[in-house]
């Protein structure tokens, strides 16, 4: 397959991610169609991405008729058979195993032998997802970064058995978007996350042990550091609970209590306080 091949894009998930990839896709001028379990869930991310075009018209970097095409180019749909229209389909589910592991099985029956699997997992190994298709070799990590519309760049990550045109066809689709892809081998975390969990698991431990306030971890790291966003800012707008899926999975993976997820970040996302998302996480935030 030939980047020109690549006519219509399936994105499975129509949450932050999800809604973020399939507006790139469709500024970029790609048929998408967007896939959740529920219609309302779709209809939140459509006015989302309405949103998100609107500030971009605003800022006069498109025009209001640019708007409309690239929303006319989005489809949605509750019936995951839509995907076999696809030539390229990218999963941006709940960062669970089992599920998405159930979502590419069912994908492998629909979708014709020569349809490329991307998924956006954040830390998932992308060699145990490929295991659950027939088509390890046309399976590839693309990992975008949030928000996506906004960030240039995805983390590509070759499972064992990615193929060598899998992935400079995903690295060329990648440049076309508009992105800067970057390539990255299968471990826990992958790059981005590897650095970045810690930092943000450690900031939990020094407000936990009475270091300093949420507001001072922040203020050092964006004074200090440079950052432009502090890391409890970003815990938030990450979601409290992808934060400790994602550690956790590194956590098990590589084996080293580094990455052990602190007690307060756990005991955070009992509770339901999962940052913006919720409206209560290391601050409160209004809807």
């Amino acid at each position: 397959m030939n980047l020109q091949d690549i006519r219509k894009v399936t994105v499975i998930g129509s949450g932050t991610m999800g809604n973020g990839i399939a507006q790139v896709f469709a500024s970029t001028g790609y048929d998408v169609t967007l896939v959740d379990i529920r219609q309302d869930f779709l209809d939140r991310a459509i006015a989302t991405i309405t949103k998100s075009f609107d500030r971009i018209v605003k800022k006069a970097v498109i025009t209001e008729e640019d708007k409309s095409a690239a929303l006319g180019r989005i489809k949605t749909s509750v019936d995951i058979d839509v995907a076999k229209q696809s030539q390229l389909v990218i999963e941006a589910i709940i960062e669970d195993l089992p599920a998405k592991l159930d979502l590419w099985k069912k994908l492998d029956t629909i979708c014709p032998a020569e349809t490329i699997f991307a998924s956006n997992t954040s830390s998932l190994p992308i060699t145990q997802l490929a295991a659950a298709t027939k088509r390890a070799d046309k399976f590839i990590g693309m990992h975008f970064m949030n928000p996506v519309p906004m960030m240039k760049l995805i983390e590509l990550i070759r499972g064992i058995a990615t193929s060598d045109g899998t992935y400079a066809l995903i690295k060329e689709l990648s440049v076309k978007l508009g992105k800067t892809p970057v390539e990255v081998n299968d471990f826990p975390g992958f790059i981005a996350n590897r650095i970045l969990m810690p930092m943000i698991n450690e900031a939990i431990y020094a407000h936990m042990e009475g270091v300093g306030t949420v507001e001072a971890i922040d203020e050092v790291m964006k004074l200090g550091m440079g950052h432009p966003m502090g890391p409890l800012t970003l815990a938030d707008f990450i979601g409290l609970d992808v934060c400790l899926a994602i550690l956790e999975v590194m956590h098990a993976g590589l084996g080293d209590p580094k990455y052990r997820p602190c007690p307060l970040l756990r005991k955070m996302v009992q509770a339901g306080y999962l940052g913006r998302k919720t409206g209560r996480g290391f601050y409160t935030y209004q809807s």
